[in-house]
C-alpha cells in the first residue's frame, strides 16, 4: 500500500490485477466467439472476404457517383448526341440505283435538259441531303466558340469535351463528303453547294412558318366565328325565355277562367247542377 501526497492510498498491483482480469475476460470472450464459429463450421476467412467485397462495392459506387457529378457539374453533354438526317441514307440509295442505270461519277450528262435523267436525280438527292444537314451544321458552328472557350479555361468536363469533339468530327466529315459528291455530279459544284443549301433551307423554313401562321390565323378565325354563333344562340335563347314564360302564363290564365266559368254554371240558380257530383259512367 502506498500513501499519496493528497492523503489517498493506492494498493500496489491493484491496477495490474484489474487490467489483467479485464484482458482475461476479453480473451475469454474472443476465444469463446472463435470457438462458436469453429463449432458452427464457418471459416472466419469468409467473413473477411464478405467484408472486403462489400467495401469494394461501396467504393465503386462512390467513385461512379463522383464521375457522374463531375460530368454534370457544368452542363449536360447529351445535346451533342446528334445524328445525321435520314436524307444521307436516301442519297446513297438513289446513287446506287443511278449507277445501276448507267450513271458514271464525274462524267457530264449527255442531256442536261432531261428532268428524269440520272444526273438530275442525283443532283436533287444531294441537295436534299445538304438541306437536311443544315440544322446540325449550324448547331456545331454556334457551339464551337463557346466550347473552345470553356475547354481553354478548364470549365467543362472531359466527357463533355469529348462528346463535342465527336459531334464536330462527324459533322465535318459529312460536310466534306457532300462536297466530294457534288464534284462527282457537277465539277466545281462543291464551291457553292452549301451556300445554295442554306438559301433553300431558309426559304423552306420561311414557307413552313408562313403556313403555320396561316393555319393558326384560320383556327383563330374559326374559333371566333364559333364563339359568335354560340353567343348569338345564347342571346336568342335568353330572349325567347320571357316570351315562353308569358305565353305559358297566358295559357294558365285562360284555363283558370274556363274553370271558373264551369264552376259558376254548376252552382247557378242557388243549386247544384244535375250530375255535377255524380260519378261519370264509364
Amino acid at each position: 500500500m502506498t500513501v499519496n501526497p493528497d492523503g489517498s492510498t493506492t494498493f500496489e498491483g491493484a491496477e495490474d490485477a484489474f487490467d489483467g482480469a479485464a484482458d482475461g475476460a476479453e480473451g475469454e470472450t474472443f476465444e469463446e466467439t472463435i470457438e462458436e464459429v469453429i463449432e458452427a463450421g464457418v471459416d472466419p476467412a469468409i467473413y473477411l472476404l464478405v467484408a472486403f467485397i462489400v467495401a469494394a462495392v461501396l467504393y465503386f459506387l462512390y467513385q461512379r457517383k463522383n464521375r457522374n457529378d463531375q460530368d454534370d457539374y457544368f452542363s449536360s453533354y447529351e445535346k451533342f448526341n446528334i445524328k445525321l438526317p435520314s436524307e444521307v441514307d436516301e442519297y446513297y440509295s438513289v446513287k446506287e440505283k443511278c449507277m445501276k442505270a448507267g450513271w458514271v461519277p464525274g462524267k457530264p450528262p449527255a442531256d442536261k435538259s432531261n428532268a428524269n435523267g440520272p444526273h438530275r436525280v442525283m443532283a436533287q438527292a444531294l441537295m436534299k441531303r445538304a438541306i437536311g444537314d443544315i440544322p446540325i451544321v449550324t448547331f456545331i458552328q454556334k457551339e464551337s466558340a463557346g466550347m473552345n472557350k470553356l475547354y481553354s479555361q478548364s470549365m467543362c468536363s472531359v466527357s463533355q469535351w469529348r462528346a463535342y469533339q465527336n459531334a464536330e468530327a462527324m459533322v465535318s466529315t459529312e460536310v466534306d463528303e457532300v462536297r466530294a459528291e457534288a464534284d462527282e455530279i457537277e465539277p466545281g459544284w462543291s464551291q457553292v453547294i452549301w451556300r445554295q443549301a442554306m438559301q433553300y433551307h431558309n426559304m423552306l423554313k420561311q414557307k413552313h412558318e408562313m403556313e403555320q401562321k396561316a393555319a393558326a390565323e384560320t383556327a383563330a378565325k374559326k374559333k371566333e366565328i364559333e364563339q359568335r354563333v354560340n353567343a348569338a344562340k345564347k342571346e336568342m335563347e335568353n330572349k325567347l325565355s320571357p316570351e315562353e314564360a308569358a305565353e305559358k302564363m297566358a295559357k294558365e290564365l285562360l284555363e283558370a277562367e274556363e274553370r271558373e266559368k264551369d264552376s259558376k254554371k254548376a252552382f247557378s240558380n242557388g243549386g247544384v247542377k244535375k250530375g255535377f257530383l255524380e260519378q261519370k259512367k264509364k
